[in-house]
């Protein structure tokens, strides 16, 4: 399945970040989407950290999830990463090569805000959240295989699936 308004962009082979490299022509829609979005989230990690008072795991979670919240949004909007075929030339910059790990704190604050949050609700929902953590690190670790792949304007078959089903595994 090709995407309308950035051909060659395919919503299983290619990586959510190239939607956002400097010069795409999706950057503009979805910045607008970050930038509305990420005060949504923020407010409501600052919510569940006010509203949970006695619960110390709820504090934390909710620093957590705030921490995941400005991480993820400055991954995409001040350390974008670059079209595949700037990358193969060599012509990366410092935003670029700050890209993954940027990314990688925000995974880490998401990880733990997922950790913690599973003391908050009972047993089956320590359960379940044990299953979104194992998801998200199963396919994490899948899709980071491919970044050598991309960074050599190789095909990265199944990459874009993979970070996907990180996403809705967190938003589930």
């Amino acid at each position: 399945m090709r995407h309308i308004t950035y051909p060659g962009y395919s919503y299983t082979d290619n990586p959510f970040s190239e939607l956002l490299a400097e010069g795409s022509p999706t950057r503009p829609l979805i910045l607008a989407n970050i930038i509305l979005g990420t005060p949504l989230f923020a407010a409501f990690a600052v919510g569940l950290w006010t509203s949970a008072s006695p619960k110390r795991a709820a504090h934390i979670t909710g620093a957590m999830l705030l921490g995941y919240t400005v991480t993820g949004a400055a991954a995409q909007v001040f350390f974008p990463t670059l079209p595949r075929e700037t990358l193969e030339a060599g012509e990366g910059t410092l935003r670029n090569a700050l890209h993954p790990p940027v990314t990688l704190a925000s995974i880490l604050f998401l990880l733990l805000a997922v950790a913690f949050g599973a003391t908050l609700l009972g047993r089956r929902f320590r359960y379940y959240s044990c299953g979104t953590i194992v998801t998200l690190v199963v396919f994490g670790v899948l899709s980071v295989q491919q970044g050598s792949e991309i960074e050599a304007n190789q095909p990265t078959p199944w990459v874009e699936l993979e970070q996907r089903i990180n996403a809705y595994a967190f938003m589930f």
